[in-house]
């Protein structure tokens, strides 16, 4: 080996034995430091540890309660939806019926000879009519309304010469009617174009 060699061999090894004693001196300083912290640092450093511990326990605590306060409001509006509207099917299921009381008491009124008879379903009808009221239900007017797809459902366009009349419900072909201020039957109606 030259002396050149030599040197750079020499050099190298010197590189490993210093970077071997600095790794040494770091790992000792870091025990040195943990040997050094005093009963009260250490307490100190638990005492932050354990509130932080509680922070994120609590935390969580507080968006579990708010959780199931939102479910318990849920829970408790959609109750009170079912209770309010539990009735929607049957009561659309009735609404045949009373379309059938409508045209029995039109042809009636047309027969001078029905008239008593007229009055008895009158009366059948008012009270029938006066029940479903009582609990909820209304008839969506369309005589002179404007039309509006929210209530009514148009199954012909008739042309009118007013133009006044355009947009307008000319005739109600079958009535509509609403459930605690819910569509359960659209008004099919004529508009005016």
């Amino acid at each position: 080996m030259s002396e050149k060699d030599k040197e750079i061999l020499d050099e190298a090894t010197n590189e490993n034995i210093n970077a071997s004693v600095e790794e040494n001196t770091a790992e000792n300083k870091a025990e040195q430091e943990n040997k050094e912290l005093t009963v009260e640092e250490k307490l100190q450093k638990e005492l932050d540890e354990a509130n932080e511990k509680a922070a994120i326990l609590e935390d969580k605590y507080l968006r579990q309660v708010a959780e199931f306060d939102n479910y318990r409001k849920r829970t408790i509006k959609e109750k009170a939806e079912i209770i309010k509207n539990g009735g929607e099917r049957v009561i659309e299921s009735i609404l045949p019926v009373l379309d059938d009381f409508e045209r029995a008491m039109n042809n009636m009124a047309k027969d001078e000879n029905a008239a008593e008879i007229l009055t008895g379903v009158e009366l059948i009808y008012n009270k029938f009519t006066g029940i479903l009221k009582q609990n909820g239900l209304q008839k969506i007017e369309t005589e002179g309304a404007d039309f509006n797809t929210d209530f009514h459902e148009a199954i012909a366009l008739i042309p009118t010469p007013d133009e006044s009349l355009k947009g307008k419900v000319l005739d109600c072909v079958q009535a509509g009617y609403t459930l605690n201020e819910k569509v359960i039957r659209h008004a099919k109606v004529a508009v005016g174009e």
